[in-house]
């Protein structure tokens, strides 16, 4: 039985990675973003799929004190010799609820808008943004990269990544179809319902024609830089026993004076 992979393969003497030299072809020639889109794609990426890439991975790389950044200083708390598991446990909460919800919206978008032209009018796309808020409720579903817990008035990132978007001409149906399944949802509950920068990633990985899986994909990547300075803070200036103190606090049974590190 033959085991390969066309993404690289090593030899005594070289690495190889889509048909590279890592040594010769990559190192010193290419940076981060390019060699993701050489292993992901097999090809360097041109200058505009770069810049909404790199958009991407910038938006996704921090928001505060998120799950998946309790997560890690938490777990670091614990296990202060496993850098790689304090970022792994924020990581594995990248679900469709948090930091995934970028890939539930791009595969929405894709498949309401399948039908729909570029140039399509605002009535087609506002009769799909229905058909699309309708189809999540009937199944007693969320709408995806739509409010903020936070960022109830707007999401400041959202004209920013448009405004990038439009300026490296992927600002498409499934852009427009966003904007719309906001309109859509605020007008069925009563209330605005924005469009969320999870929102806005999905339509930009679905307007450059990429894997909605892709979406998640960056999330996670971009997110991993944003948890390796999370957990080193916490080395640094640790929060972490406050957290967990104040996540006793809420039960009146628990007495905190001393607090047990076992």
């Amino acid at each position: 039985m033959t085991v390969s992979t066309e993404i690289g393969y090593t030899t005594p003497d070289a690495i190889h990675v889509r048909g590279r030299d890592l040594a010769r072809d990559i190192l010193g020639k290419l940076d981060f973003v390019d060699m993701l889109c050489v292993l992901n794609w097999g090809r360097e990426p041109e200058p505009r799929e770069k810049a909404m890439l790199n958009l991407c991975l910038v938006t996704a790389a921090d928001h505060g004190l998120t799950p998946s950044a309790m997560s890690a200083r938490l777990t670091w708390s614990g296990a202060p010799e496993s850098l790689q598991g304090a970022v792994a446990a924020g990581l594995l909460g990248a679900g469709d609820r948090l930091l995934g919800t970028a890939e539930k919206a791009a595969r929405l978008y894709a498949e309401h808008a399948a039908a729909l032209e570029d140039a399509c009018s605002d009535e087609q796309l506002a009769a799909s943004a229905r058909a699309l808020v309708q189809a999540c409720r009937a199944q007693s579903r969320g709408v995806p990269g739509v409010g903020h817990p936070i960022h109830v008035n707007g999401d400041p990132r959202v004209p920013v990544l448009a405004s990038v978007s439009r300026e490296n001409g992927y600002y498409g149906r499934h852009w427009r179809l966003a904007v719309a399944v906001a309109e859509a949802l605020g007008q069925a509950l009563g209330r605005p319902m924005p469009l969320n920068a999870a929102g806005a990633t999905g339509a930009i990985i679905a307007d450059m024609g990429l894997d909605p899986a892709f979406a998640r994909g960056l999330a996670l990547v971009g997110r991993t830089a944003g948890l390796v300075a999370h957990v080193l803070e916490e080395r640094r200036a640790p929060i972490g026993g406050a957290l967990w103190d104040l996540a006793l606090a809420q039960d009146p049974r628990n007495v905190l004076p001393q607090r047990s590190r076992g």
